[in-house]
């Protein structure tokens, strides 16, 4: 559908320059024969400009700002009329959400999308893209590490000459921050999305790795995970995208291409479904389409920018040809998405042992040790192409299943206000219990094995709890938060609050202290303890001694056998490893 000879010499591989250096719309990258890249001044101009030179069809459109203070601009055009998202939401049109930059020495998102969108505006057929969806173009999420400007930034990378950082100002990872929603940059794109609502949310990068033929891969989910319907127009999404770009002289694939053991390409490769950490891992709980476009960092730039247009290109045709029908399939999946309570529910996919063969378009290459590193390594020779017949293993299986709460969760008071500001991030309904519970029948999660990762990441000292719930009966006092399953958003509830869910709050550390012991009785004082109970009580006595008989570890152990004692004692904390987030069958009046 989006046809132009603007972009005529972006179907070689060879890019050159083909605007005048005077057009208000080209960019730094056309200029330069896509050798450099622009500042991010240039994206405030270019966005200023498009909105000039389109008042009917584009919005340039302020949605946060970076902690640095630079504006984060997106792009909302449209030929349908509707360029707020009332009107889009009224009309029925599907959203589409392109997005670059967020590793900002990744560009080609930038580039790719500016002359991607300019060539869909020059369609002015009653048919064109443009007309059928509304597109929403953030061309540099990561802005502050886009202005941490240099040579280099990306020594695996060929081109553009000088390119932005991969993390932003604060020095945090974008692509991990989905689910977590640390930065002032993601809670302005959450905002973004929840006003939105995008159909497909489209992520462009460029992978790192090792040298081989193949160009891009694009991954997608729901394919293997969330709402079986879904799954399928997931599939047709990402299939349809793959033939356009096969059709275009590009050779992609439908998984990340990152082998199974670093700089080894026999070892093969695995597939896998991301934790919400990631975009394509986050949008499938929402029950909207998440895309991750991965070019090749060894591919020059000219022919990263041609595929990324490509891809975008294709998929802006996918949303107008089957946007309406992929539509009413994830409304649809929201309506059952609001049925899981009591239902098993999959947080966590692994791959199987299964493997199938893959022809593999690499080239010839050397193993060898290292005078430098003194380690194995690899040396590739890009003037022999070689096909490596390799394994991959994309069989994902549920590794993690959970059954949902009936009714929903239960946050204490003393948690309630930052962790309902977390759920509004991310678009999540709850409202505040007035009353206190009392004696109320929930489920309650004690760790029986508690896991503290022994680096930070991305700030943060991430947990691992064993353990499972159960029914107690506990008080509630008021003020607590009630978040309820039956909601849309039920599998992005689940992923937030459910403690061994990989991208949890929970795992994340925002719990940490629930599994920290604060209070303790000295040695000589729980030795005093110890006596008074084995005098008082036979069978705890016999339990003891049994214990020391059947248990060597423990036997050699004082602290654990103090612990014993003190753990029976009324001075125990019994919110001591603790989640304190619950779970209910009722719904709380």
């Amino acid at each position: 559908m989006l046809r132009s000879a603007v972009l005529s010499a972006l179907l070689t591989l060879a890019i050159t320059p083909i605007v005048n250096a005077a057009d208000p719309l080209s960019t730094v990258a056309e200029r330069s024969g896509f050798q450099k890249t622009g500042r991010y001044e240039e994206v405030i101009s270019l966005c200023a400009a498009f909105q000039k030179s389109y008042p009917k069809e584009v919005r340039c459109t302020e949605f946060g700002r970076t902690p640095e203070g630079r504006p984060m601009l997106a792009l909302v055009v449209s030929r349908s009329g509707a360029l707020s998202a009332e009107q889009a939401h009224k009309r029925g049109l599907p959203v589409l959400l392109v997005q670059g930059g967020i590793h900002a020495g990744e560009i080609d998102g930038k580039d790719a999308g500016f002359l991607a969108l300019r060539e869909a505006l020059q369609d002015t057929s009653a048919n064109s893209a443009l007309s059928k969806q509304v597109l929403i173009f953030v061309p540099v999420f990561n802005i502050d590490g886009h202005e941490r400007f240099g040579r280099w930034n990306r020594p695996n990378q060929r081109g553009p000459e000088e390119m932005g950082w991969r993390t932003t100002g604060q020095n945090f990872n974008l692509n991990r921050d989905y689910a977590k929603a640390d930065t002032p940059e993601m809670q302005a794109m959450l905002k973004l999305v929840n006003q939105w609502d995008p159909l497909a949310y489209i992520d462009l990068h460029v992978t790192d790795g090792a040298k081989f033929e193949h160009d891009v891969s694009i991954q997608v989910e729901p394919v293997h995970a969330s709402d079986l319907a879904l799954r399928k127009d997931g599939q047709a999404l990402r299939d349809k995208v793959i033939g356009d770009l096969a059709r275009q002289g590009s050779l992609p694939q439908a998984f990340y291409l990152s082998f199974n053991v670093d700089d080894d390409p026999s070892s093969g490769f695995t597939d896998d479904v991301s934790p919400p950490r990631f975009s394509h891992g986050y949008f499938h709980l929402r029950n909207r389409f998440g895309m991750l476009v991965e070019t090749h960092s060894w591919k020059d730039y000219p022919t990263r920018v041609r595929i990324t247009h490509n891809a975008i290109v294709s998929v802006m045709n996918q949303i107008a040809e089957h946007g309406d029908e992929w539509l009413q399939t994830a409304q649809q999946a929201d309506l059952r998405a609001a049925q899981l309570g009591g239902q098993p529910v999959a947080l966590r996919y692994k791959a199987s042992e299964k493997t199938r063969p893959v022809a593999f378009h690499g080239y010839e290459y050397t193993r060898a040790p290292s005078d430098i590193s003194g380690a194995l390594m690899t040396h590739y020779d890009e003037t022999k192409p070689q096909i490596w017949n390799v394994t991959l293993r994309d069989d994902l299986q549920p590794d993690l299943i959970v059954k949902a709460p009936q009714a929903g969760y239960l946050v204490p008071a003393a948690h309630a206000a930052w962790v309902a500001q977390k759920l509004q991030q991310h678009g999540i309904a709850f409202r505040v219990l007035p009353a206190a519970l009392s004696k109320a029948q929930l489920e309650t999660f004690r760790a029986d094995k508690v896991s503290f990762d022994a680096k930070s990441m991305e700030s943060h000292q991430r947990l691992e709890l064993q353990g499972a719930w159960h029914t107690e009966t506990r008080d509630l006092g008021a003020g607590a938060l009630f978040v309820p399953i039956a909601q849309a958003k039920a599998r992005l509830v689940m992923a937030l609050l459910e403690p061994q869910a990989p991208d949890s709050l929970a795992a994340w550390g925002s719990f940490n202290n629930a599994f920290e012991k604060k209070e303790y009785m000295e040695a000589y004082v729980a030795e005093d303890v110890a006596r008074e109970q084995l005098a008082a009580d036979p069978a705890l006595a016999a339990e003891f001694k049994k214990k020391l008989a059947d248990d060597p570890a423990f036997a050699k152990d004082p602290a654990a056998r103090l612990e014993f004692f003190a753990r029976r004692h009324s001075s125990w904390d019994e919110r001591f490893n603790l989640y304190p987030v619950m779970r209910t069958d009722v719904v709380p009046g």
